[in-house]
């Protein structure tokens, strides 16, 4: 099969911004070519993909144009799935027209897949609308590059009337923007804000106006990535900021999760304004024992239930299943109990119900209410280090029941980068017992920790950690509300 070469937009920032269309043309991608303005999370949709860091930051260029459209063209020509993933939008200042000339030049078929433009995204997270009736019926987007150019000033002429000025890249070119919007006509006590790091939980916004907003930006110390809004509009940022007045905003919490998965928690805290700084602390592997994952699967029908309580023992027993040739149809006669809702939701996805799920999510009220009628024994698929509060329960209502490794939870190494931001954690959310005892291990204890339900604290308590708050439930909106009480009470 040829190569074909995807030119997608990345968006300014935010992950959530990412469109659909590009998530899915990242996922089938086999090289991606990303610059520095691309959030490097979207990197996770294509992770088996080889990555390549073509990145141009302000005025000094890691890889010329003319090279990377070479590259570009080079990969597709071995016959690989390409994607060029540029900041913002790909046709806005992004020069995805000369690399999209490249792959005709070359005889390559590309696509085109635009991306939300940092020119309205980023005034739209500070507040700022770049229309409004009362206040602009029009707007143009610059690149503050050009005004370096004394050529350029009888252009700028034209964008007198405009209402709403953006320009883009013009930090270290902000004086010379000041400069020539004075000089066609622009007010000295015209509106002006400068926004750094736009959509993302780093943003930074400077207000002013043309007469203070240069010496403003420098005493902030704003640096590029930015975006300079110019115009009436801006004095809407007061009323209608929502980005950066939300409760958590600039508190950092780090949040525990595995390597392979994406965090849901981030998302949700994220949401609320909190820096969110990742530690993967532990990965899961294939089961250490096969042959009696094998010979539990092959023999189902000698037990009354199934109880899963995780997502990565469903995913580990079905990947089992069908490496001895069996299917979801093996599960027939016997009853599945999950231990919460998400873990349902999982089960789902292979075609089969769980017959039984606690009042509460929890291994403890799974174990305590399970419908079980002790004829015959039940089975636990877990993980090589299940916490024991389940079989203690069901052990307490005379049931027998057996574990059976699924999966392995290994600990996963910390970068030194992972560490230094780790720094600056007020909170340290644990929703697991393994969880809170990898990050003992590794992190040690000095972070106060949130926890998410009284299985977790225990075991948090037990590793040496200070808590802060308890979830009052196990789920994962408690845990954010228990962030927030955490650090909004004290």
């Amino acid at each position: 099969m040829g190569g074909f070469v995807s030119l997608i937009g990345a968006g300014p920032g935010d992950l959530g911004l990412l469109t659909l269309k590009a998530k899915l043309a990242l996922e089938r991608a086999e090289v991606v070519l990303y610059d520095y303005l691309a959030n490097p999370e979207i990197l996770r949709f294509c992770a088996s993909a080889e990555h390549i860091f073509v990145g141009k930051k302000g005025f000094s260029e890691y890889m010329s144009q003319e090279d990377i459209s070479k590259l570009l063209v080079q990969k597709a020509l071995e016959g690989k799935r390409v994607i060029r993933l540029k900041g913002g939008d790909v046709f806005v200042f992004g020069r995805g027209g000369e690399e999209a000339e490249a792959c005709i030049a070359a005889g390559i078929p590309f696509e085109v897949i635009p991306g939300i433009t940092s020119a309205i995204a980023v005034p739209a997270y500070a507040g700022i609308p770049v229309t409004h009736r009362e206040a602009g019926s029009s707007f143009a987007v610059l690149t503050g590059n050009e005004m370096l150019r004394d050529t350029e000033k009888l252009k700028y002429q034209a964008f007198s009337d405009i209402d709403t000025l953006i320009f883009l890249m013009g930090v270290r070119t902000l004086p010379k923007i000041v400069e020539r919007l004075l000089e066609i006509g622009k007010s000295k006590d015209t509106p002006a804000a400068t926004i750094q790091w736009g959509t993302t939980q780093q943003q930074k916004v400077v207000e002013g106006t043309l007469e203070n907003i240069v010496q403003r930006v420098e005493e902030a110390k704003i640096g590029a990535p930015a975006v300079t809004v110019v115009g009436e509009v801006v004095r809407y940022r007061n009323t209608l900021k929502w980005f950066d007045s939300r409760p958590l905003w600039g508190r950092k919490v780090a949040v525990t999760r595995t390597r392979e998965g994406s965090s849901e928690l981030g998302n949700l805290l994220r949401q609320e304004g909190a820096i969110v700084i990742e530690v993967p602390l532990i990965r899961f592997e294939a089961t250490s024992q096969p042959e009696s994952l094998q010979k539990a699967l092959q023999n189902l029908s000698q037990y009354e239930w199934v109880i899963f309580t995780s997502q990565q023992g469903i995913q580990a027993a079905m990947r089992e299943l069908d490496g001895v040739g069996l299917d979801a149809r093996a599960f027939a006669g016997v009853k599945l109990g999950v231990v919460g809702p998400s873990t349902a939701r999982e089960l789902a996805r292979y075609g089969l119900r769980a017959d039984f799920m606690p009042s509460k999510a929890g291994a403890v009220h799974l174990g305590n209410e399970l419908p079980a009628s002790g004829h015959r024994p039940l089975v636990h698929f877990a993980s090589s280090i299940a916490e024991p509060d389940l079989h203690e329960a069901l052990n307490a209502r005379g049931f027998e029941a057996h574990t059976v490794e699924a999966y392995q939870t290994l600990p996963s190494e910390l970068s030194e980068e992972q560490r230094e931001k780790l720094k600056g954690a007020e909170v340290i959310t644990l929703a697991s017992g393994s969880a809170a005892r990898a990050c003992a291990s590794q992190l040690g204890t000095h972070i106060p920790a949130v926890t998410m339900g009284p299985q977790t604290n225990k075991a948090a308590l037990k590793a040496g950690f200070s808590v802060a708050k308890m979830a009052e439930s196990p789920s994962l909106s408690a845990l954010v509300a228990a962030v927030k009480s955490a650090l909004l009470e004290n």
